[in-house]
């Protein structure tokens, strides 16, 4: 086989963004967390529990099952990250936790109504989550070995673009022929094709097993056309002990390199609040204003068309004036958008009484779901060229491993606090009050944080 040329390894990096979104974008957020919550919270009302008590207990269930997946991708990311670069492989590690990508996604398939196994279902969606985000960091590392420093930005935001457009185009598909609405069609008006059920909600069901399928099909050009340079194995024994050795070394270090540890802490916050949004807002449309899966799925695709657009606008402006100012704008709007989303119910927007039968709280929430989008398109596509802009080279998959810690440190916080403050207060609109610190406490810290690792480190 020839020598794959560089373009061909760059398309080939970014089709791993192009097969790991739909778990975002379909499972996490727009089709299967909401179909969770519907599920979940009328077996509740079946119950005798009231509507809004269900709906918040659906909601605190899906925040605790993120908690416990939180706390072990943040436990376990550094340590494999770590155990990687000593053994100066990162394939063998794409392909395993691509596995459990494909293993968790297909489980979701029995997520049957009216009623189904919770700690089971849970248990898949976390088996799924915890492939694709191990997958991320490896991924992640290989993206300095692509061009020169002043290109990885751009390079990162056409990734990022190119991987929300392959989330727009499956859930387009899922909304449009496997998706059912309450009256048992899709967005078009036909029953789910391949003659799945729409009473036991097949087509719903089946985002596990296409959403599984599109990553095994679209991961074929990363494995074909991503070739890992060699790069030095360390000496002596590879295992958890020495990585673990070295890790905490590497974690003793970061007070002294004022600049990297501002910024992993920084992220830590921003980012755990950007999932929370991500991953609730789904939820807290079907709780707060009574949407079906297809109008969350609507609104998804509004929001993951402004992500792809401002991943690669943000990522031509990193290019130009690196990470941090694309940083620093997306959190910023990203805080006046949660602000404004916990002001928006069936009742009322921003403090205004509507009709029972108004659209303007409908309309607004689109609004503030492509401003979600497309903060959150740029943000995430920024935030990993500033990593390597911070990180030691000769590390470079420990330090994802590091900000695959620092992004799940915490990312039990958001959901434990949306799911304890929903419980505490009943209600699903002050339950997301708690990302507004998040974002704030981000921004705070992004302003200690220097352009790249020479000037922290001088």
């Amino acid at each position: 086989m020839g020598e794959v040329s560089h373009k061909k390894k760059i398309w080939g990096w970014m089709f791993f963004d192009w097969a790991s979104q739909p778990y975002n974008t379909l499972v996490l957020t727009f089709i299967f967390g909401p179909y969770f919550a519907q599920i979940v919270s009328n077996d509740l009302m079946a119950g005798g529990m009231a509507e809004g008590a269900a709906r918040a207990q659906a909601q605190s269930y899906w925040g605790w099952g993120l908690t416990v997946v939180g706390v072990i991708i943040a436990l376990m990311a550094p340590v494999i990250g770590a155990i990687a670069d000593n053994s100066g492989k990162r394939m063998p590690w794409i392909w395993f936790f691509s596995g459990m990508y494909v293993v968790g996604a297909l489980g979701l398939w029995w997520a049957t109504p009216p009623s189904f196994n919770i700690i089971l279902i849970l248990v898949s969606f976390s088996i799924g989550m915890i492939g694709m985000e191990f997958a991320t960091v490896f991924t992640n590392a290989i993206l300095p070995d692509l061009g020169k420093k002043e290109e990885l930005g751009r390079i990162s935001g056409s990734g990022w673009a190119f991987g929300y457009w392959g989330g727009v185009l499956l859930l387009a598909l899922m909304l449009v022929l496997f998706a059912e609405s309450e009256k048992g069609v899709t967005l078009i008006g036909i029953e789910p094709i391949f003659g799945l059920d729409p009473e036991m909600r097949e087509g719903t069901r089946s985002v596990g097993p296409l959403t599984a399928l599109w990553y095994a099909v679209f991961m074929i050009p990363f494995f074909m056309w991503v070739k890992e340079k060699p790069r030095p194995v360390a000496t002596g024994r590879i295992g958890v002990s020495l990585a673990v050795k070295e890790l905490v070394i590497t974690i003793k270090k970061l007070p002294a390199t004022t600049s990297l540890f501002a910024y992993l802490a920084s992220s830590m916050f921003y980012r755990d609040a950007l999932n929370g949004m991500f991953t609730f807002g789904g939820i807290y449309a079907f709780g707060v204003l009574g949407w079906s899966v297809v109008d969350v799925g609507v609104f998804g695709i509004l929001a993951a068309i402004t992500g792809a657009i401002f991943a690669w606008a943000g990522g031509l402006m990193d290019q130009r004036k690196g990470p941090k100012p694309v940083i620093v704008t997306g959190i910023f709007v990203l805080l006046v958008v949660c602000i404004a989303v916990v002001m928006i119910s069936r009742e009322s927007v921003f403090g205004i009484p509507v009709g029972a039968d108004s659209s303007l709280p409908d309309i607004a929430f689109y609004i503030c779901g492509c401003l979600i989008g497309a903060a959150g398109g740029a943000l995430q596509s920024s935030s990993r060229t500033m990593l390597v802009r911070q990180a030691n080279p000769a590390r470079m998959t420990e330090a994802f491993g590091l900000y695959a810690l620092s992004g799940k440190a915490t990312s039990f916080l958001a959901p434990f606090a949306i799911a304890v403050t929903t419980s505490i207060t009943g209600s699903q609109r002050l339950g997301v009050t708690p990302l507004i610190a998040l974002f704030a406490i981000g921004l705070i810290l992004m302003f200690l944080v220097t352009p790249d690792r020479q000037t922290a480190e001088e």
